[in-house]
């Protein structure tokens, strides 16, 4: 198993059709005890025990520094230790340029980039300690491409955010063995997008796309299992394209 007795926490993972979900089932699978940290109204209790025992729901709000911090000592407290932290939480919204509130903007980048900074720094000094650890962090190809396909350009602006702020942390945390990589989704069939794209608009997509298909959760989660892992024991600071071919560069 690629995880064995790792303790991983996984943000905005309660979803069950999400990225996250699809990470948690694939690290526990390997062996991890996953705690799924997700906002009340998601459950993440529930979320947790449908992977079955030694695992972990926690309510916690990314955009909240003490929340993030009380989730972190919940885990402590209950495992002893944290080695993988995966900042999944976000949220999008499909809005052009020139109608992006300041309460819109406040609210996407506070989710991907304040809740990517806050989790990290609640799960930091204690990966510090065992010098040993794993930060994976979500972003998006529209923060490579320059918008995507749903998102707006404040959505775009986050998760590049994200890509600037895991590298800066992986230069940092280097010497003290903690390893912080990014995966940059295409488009990925979950409940966020389910339904939005007509027909003939797919069709386009899938044109551009060289795997010729949009992608599946699990995509995602076995990029980030692979990153968690010791397979990938000499990388940080990288971005790892996870999008059928959409983006080749």
């Amino acid at each position: 198993m690629l995880l064995k007795d790792k303790v991983a926490i996984i943000t905005g993972g309660a979803g069950l059709n999400g990225l996250g979900f699809a990470t948690a089932r694939q690290m526990a699978a390997q062996g991890a005890h996953v705690v799924i940290m997700d906002l009340a109204r998601a459950e993440p209790a529930a979320a947790a025990a449908r992977l079955g025992e030694g695992h972990l729901g926690v309510v916690g709000d990314v955009t909240d520094k003490a929340s993030c911090e009380a989730a972190a000592a919940a885990v402590l407290a209950r495992y002893g230790r944290i080695d993988i932290l995966v900042n999944n939480a976000g949220i999008t919204q499909p809005v052009k340029t020139l109608d992006i509130s300041g309460v819109d903007y406040d609210r996407i980048l506070d989710v991907s980039l304040r809740g990517t900074l806050y989790m990290s720094q609640a799960v930091i000094p204690a990966m510090r300690s065992q010098q040993r650890g794993a930060i994976c962090c979500v972003s998006s190809v529209s923060a490579q491409r320059g918008g995507g396909i749903l998102g707006g350009p404040h959505y775009s602006a986050a998760k590049a955010g994200v890509l600037g702020l895991a590298r800066a942390m992986a230069r940092e945390f280097g010497i003290d063995g903690i390893r912080v990589n990014c995966v940059t989704p295409g488009l990925i069939a979950t409940d966020i997008n389910k339904g939005l794209i007509p027909d003939d608009k797919m069709k386009a997509i899938l044109e551009g796309i060289p795997l010729n298909r949009i992608g599946e959760p699990d995509d995602v989660a076995g990029c980030l299992v692979f990153l968690a892992s010791d397979l990938s024991k000499y990388l940080t600071g990288v971005t790892l394209d996870v999008n059928g071919g959409m983006l080749i560069h």
